[in-house]
This record gives structure tokens, C-alpha cells and sequence, in this order.
């Protein structure tokens, strides 16, 4: 086998990067798709039903869904952009919480055409989206920083891919 890495220069490292960087964005979206996919198949089974109980119900669980996908689909936006450099994530997240709350409220079929919508404006980012954008970051608290790519990989997709499982195995237990 020839050896071939004593003839790169850091500009041919870089442009390395640069590839592993747009192919990881586009299997980001990739994966946002499928779960986008994956509800709109199932979204329809979920009954309008408030609880009081300690465990999500499938309505509660899409509700969930929703805030997720609108709070972590902008923070990748806004982060990318350069827009948000700094942040409190707890005081977000306590926020996106009690937005839950409320969300809780809105009738399935709406809960998850927003849903849907906010994935295609996310997909669509991580598809267009210039990838050294997505190692933009901020801190999230004082000794944290997350980028933008960080931010779509793991609360955003990973958080989602977990949530629809969840809804999966209540769906499946009715």
C-alpha cells in the first residue's frame, strides 16, 4: 500500500475536514428526515388526552416533540449564524419546559403539522447551511460551549430519536 500522507500539506488536512464536515451535516439531516418520517406515520395515532400523571401519556410525549424541534432547530440556526455566542441553557430549558406545558394543550394534529414543518426548516438548514458554520458556538454556562452541530446531533436528533421510541412503545402498549 502506498503512503500517501507525507505529500499533504495542512491545506489538504483542512479541506479533509471541510468533506467530514458536509458529510456529517447532510447525515444529520438524514437522520431529522427519518424521524420527521417516522412521525408523520405515527403522529396520527395520538389521542388529545391531559393528564395529571407522573409519566407522559403519547400527548403529552408529541407535545413534547413540538417544543423540542422549534427550541433546538433555532438554537442550531441562531448559533450558526453567529447570531447566539452566549446563553443560559438551564433558564432555556426551564422555559422550553413550561412552553411544554402549554403545548400540551393544542390538539395532536396540530402539535405534530408543527412538528413536521419545523423539521423541514431544520433539514433544510443542515442541507444549505455553509458546514464550518456549524462549528460556530456558545457557551452555555460557564464552563460550557456547544456548537451548532453539537446542538443538532445530540439534544436536538439524538433527543428526538429517543422521544419517538418512547412514543413508539406507548402507541404500541394502547
Amino acid at each position: 500500500m502506498k503512503i500517501e500522507s507525507p505529500a499533504f500539506t495542512m491545506d489538504d488536512v483542512k479541506a479533509f475536514m471541510s468533506t467530514y464536515r458536509d458529510r456529517e451535516r447532510h447525515l444529520l439531516a438524514d437522520r431529522l428526515q427519518r424521524i420527521s418520517d417516522r412521525l408523520a406515520e405515527i403522529g396520527p395515532q395520538v389521542s388529545s388526552r391531559q393528564s395529571d400523571e407522573a409519566e407522559w401519556n403519547a400527548h403529552e410525549v408529541l407535545a413534547h416533540l413540538a417544543v423540542v424541534s422549534k427550541f433546538y432547530g433555532v438554537l442550531v440556526h441562531r448559533i450558526a449564524s453567529g447570531k447566539l455566542t452566549d446563553m443560559n441553557l438551564l433558564e432555556a430549558v426551564n422555559l422550553r419546559d413550561a412552553a411544554g406545558k402549554q403545548m400540551s394543550e393544542l390538539d395532536p394534529a396540530e402539535l405534530l403539522r408543527m412538528t413536521l414543518a419545523d423539521h423541514q426548516r431544520t433539514i433544510n438548514a443542515l442541507r444549505t447551511v455553509d458546514p464550518a458554520s456549524l462549528q460556530n458556538s456558545a457557551r452555555v454556562d460557564d464552563g460550557t460551549t456547544m456548537t451548532a452541530e453539537e446542538v443538532a446531533r445530540l439534544p436536538l436528533i439524538t433527543h428526538m430519536e429517543m422521544h419517538v421510541e418512547q412514543l413508539e412503545k406507548l402507541l404500541a402498549s394502547r
